[in-house]
């Protein structure tokens, strides 16, 4: 069965693309749950056009995320921890604390898009990518110090 993605869904297709699938799974997920429609000539009309709203769209939330990565350009976040001998801290610095110390430098950041391998468990220097965008990203260097 032909159908029109309306939505990216990974393993079949892009957003507008025409695709052939097994009947079951159009019938029983795609269109109930509205991430296709049935390939007819008025459908592809309405999809194209929608496309195009969704690529103008697109294209002002990474140019809004690029203006934002430039804003950041020159951020530093230091957080202060409890920490015992060799460095160790209580605890660990988790992106949850970083998107908080952004937040009080006023920058709303939703702590989903800070990318830490794992948290960070000593005192130190770090390098902390946060992805404002599928396509930008930035580095923000975090200090983790000792707290008094």
């Amino acid at each position: 069965m032909e159908v029109i993605l309306r939505d990216d869904i990974e393993k079949v297709g892009t957003r507008g693309q025409v695709v052939k699938v097994a009947p079951g799974y159009a019938r029983n997920f795609l269109l109930p749950r509205k991430l296709a429609v049935a390939a007819t000539e008025a459908n592809k009309k309405i999809v194209e056009q929608e496309r195009q709203a969704h690529l103008r769209r697109e294209a002002k939330v990474q140019s809004d995320a690029q203006d934002l990565g430039k804003l950041m350009a020159n951020v530093e976040i230091t957080i202060a921890q409890k920490a015992g001998e060799n460095d160790q801290l209580f605890g660990s610095v988790t992106a949850a604390d970083i998107a908080n110390a952004l937040e009080k430098q006023g920058y709303t950041i939703d702590r989903k898009k800070i990318y830490l391998e794992e948290p960070i468990k000593t005192l130190g220097d770090y390098k902390v990518a946060v992805r404002l965008h599928r396509e930008v990203s930035i580095e923000v260097p975090v200090h983790v110090i000792k707290e008094d």
